[in-house]
């Protein structure tokens, strides 16, 4: 009997076999890579995410670059420019505007209207904004009426606002002229005296945003567990305690927000103040003295610029750090 030829081949046609069977998968060498249907159907689909990227998002980039980036840029040029507003000619001076700015008088009055009336709006309106919503945040009658009654003032146009509080605080003919002569004493002049005049733009500055500030602090109570506050008190916790140790750290993500944007809003409040006091003398805040030195008797264009970009680099130190530091403490849920 012949012996049946065995399955095992030889080395030389193994290799012979193998050198002209091409691996799955992969390309032979000196050709380009077939792509498979999967490949073609991620790059179709690749393309076609771009596509709808460019198509949605293009436009609002677009915008973005033609109205935000390039008049900040421009303004950075400006800023180091002598130009008086509407001339055709202007001269190179370099950092002398922020010069000026940092060492003049009138800088220094900028800075510490705009530190004290930020620091004290911001301040004002969050701790009466809290007390209000943790009054209000209470099945209680009429809390939907007060909530819509605080709240309006924040949607209110800043000049009617402005023409409102400056007709009460007329010395004579206002309101409080008769509240203060129903003490037996006159109404002091509002505004003549610098200190007074930013005593009442604070006034009506928290009054405006006092509204806000309590519906995003009733938002952030609702939002609390009950069962931690339940739990606080058949501990032994008291109403103080509880506040102080479970509602207040849960309610730092609100803080937090409402810490941010009402100190970007203060640093940039214009038009109350300037209805409240046209010239500007005591309510000289960094925007209010931008409008002066721009549109006002001034028309220094180039200096004004600087001081708008002195504004915003100070706007994104400070929510840089409020960031950096203050979102240490959020405890978010």
């Amino acid at each position: 009997m012949r012996p049946r030829p065995t399955a095992a081949l030889s080395n030389d046609q193994g290799g012979a076999r193998a050198k002209k069977r091409p691996s799955r998968g992969r390309a032979p060498s000196g050709t380009e890579p077939v792509p498979t249907g999967r490949s073609r159907n991620r790059r179709i689909r690749r393309s076609r995410n771009w596509f709808y990227f460019i198509a949605f998002a293009g436009p609002n980039a677009a915008l973005i670059l033609a109205f935000v980036y390039y008049p900040l840029i421009m303004n950075v040029r400006y800023s180091t420019l002598d130009w008086r507003l509407g001339a055709s000619s202007a001269r190179n001076v370099g950092l002398a505007n922020y010069r000026e700015f940092f060492t003049s008088s009138d800088g220094a009055s900028v800075w510490r209207v705009t530190i004290v009336f930020a620091l004290c709006t911001v301040i004002g309106s969050m701790v009466l904004g809290l007390l209000m919503a943790l009054v209000l945040n209470r099945k209680l009658p009429g809390t939907t009426f007060t909530r819509t009654a605080l709240f309006s003032p924040y949607v209110l146009s800043g000049v009617g606002i402005g023409l409102i509080w400056s007709f009460m605080f007329d010395p004579q003919l206002g309101i409080l002229r008769y509240v203060f002569e129903r003490f037996g004493s006159s109404s002091p002049q509002w505004f003549l005296h610098d200190d007074l005049t930013l005593f009442v733009a604070i006034v009506v500055y928290i009054w405006k945003n006092l509204g806000y500030c309590t519906v995003i602090f009733i938002s952030g109570l609702q939002s609390i567990p009950q069962e931690l506050v339940e739990a606080a008190a058949v501990d032994g916790a008291g109403k103080a305690r509880t506040f102080f140790s479970v509602v207040f750290p849960l309610l730092s993500p609100t803080v937090f927000f409402l810490l941010v944007s009402m100190t970007l809003s203060s640093m940039q409040a214009f038009d109350v103040l300037k209805i409240l006091k046209p010239t500007g003398e005591g309510v000289n805040t960094f925007v209010f003295e931008i409008y002066r030195q721009s549109f006002g008797v001034y028309q220094r264009a180039g200096y004004a610029s600087a001081i708008a970009v002195v504004l915003f680099v100070t706007l994104a130190l400070i929510t840089a750090i409020q960031f950096r530091f203050v979102d240490r403490k959020v405890h978010y849920a």
